[in-house]
């Protein structure tokens, strides 16, 4: 989800984070006027940054492939994002093309930047730190779904783990019964409500009231339901070896980092065009 800082966001004009696309880069731009930039994230090494990226593109009614698992990247859908990615980019901090993992949390309790794309840990992290201004600034901390963008639907990214068994188990009965159990409301509903958020994500809807009943903390509710808008890792295409395989060489994500930096025209030879093909030449 945004995690964001409410003052500054507050600071920049606006009561939250804007619900469309086109106000973000000015939500972005005013908390960078009250030195504290935003950050979105691109580049590879950080399990986040495609969940932005792919955002990014489907925000703007592009794919890396159609139904048929026909590669459509290269369209003017994508090109309009790209030019988008690129408004977004000027209100990062530098350096966050080469950020890793750590670095996200870090520089939002550092006071670095005041609005990025992350899970709950950030305000995990400052209401349970023992840091008095770290810990202040939980109470500052708020969190808000993507912006919706031109297609007019939510088009979210979240980072989603299937439970499976794998076929070369020795003791599939075993296995399944202990997914089984686990699942039960007595098992799950006791791991939901242990947890900051993280495990929320259920997509049972039948667990939706003990997600509510469990969180006591009102700043933990975006995180509930993010399965109703999530969008597979492979759309608008099936699911499998190519969809992993391109997930898995960040194809998408490489090619969002390198046209938000080096995108001049992006009708031209050298645009976002040619950054697109060039990125897609391996798939």
């Amino acid at each position: 989800m945004i995690v964001y800082r409410e003052s500054m966001v507050k600071a920049a004009g606006f009561d939250s984070v804007p619900e469309g696309h086109r106000r973000l880069p000015q939500a972005d731009q005013g908390a960078a006027r009250q030195g504290h930039a935003g950050r979105h994230g691109a580049r590879q090494r950080h399990r986040r940054r495609p969940a932005g990226c792919n955002w990014l593109i489907w925000a703007f009614g592009g794919k890396l492939v159609d139904k048929n698992n026909k590669v459509v990247i290269d369209s003017p859908e994508t090109l309009k994002a790209l030019e988008y990615g690129k408004e977004l980019y000027a209100t990062f901090i530098p350096g966050t093309l080469s950020w890793l993992d750590p670095n996200n949390n870090k520089a939002f309790l550092d006071g670095q930047i005041s609005l990025t794309n992350n899970g709950i840990s950030i305000y995990y992290a400052a209401k349970n730190s023992t840091d008095p201004k770290v810990k202040e600034m939980a109470a500052d901390i708020q969190h808000a779904p993507f912006p919706i963008g031109p297609v007019g639907v939510p088009t979210e990214s979240h980072l989603f783990f299937n439970q499976m068994i794998m076929k070369y188990t020795k003791y599939p009965n075993a296995a399944k019964e202990f997914l089984r159990f686990m699942m039960e409301q007595e098992q799950f509903g006791t791991w939901l409500h242990g947890a900051p958020a993280a495990t929320s994500r259920t997509p049972l809807r039948g667990y939706a009231a003990a997600r509510r009943s469990g969180r006591s903390d009102p700043k933990n509710t975006p995180y509930r339901d993010p399965v109703k808008n999530l969008r597979p890792a492979g759309y608008a295409g099936k699911l499998g070896y190519a969809s992993a395989g391109a997930g898995a060489d960040f194809i998408v994500v490489n090619m969002v980092a390198e046209a938000v930096e080096r995108l001049e025209d992006a009708e031209g030879g050298d645009g976002a065009g040619a950054e697109a093909r060039r990125a897609l030449l391996p798939v």
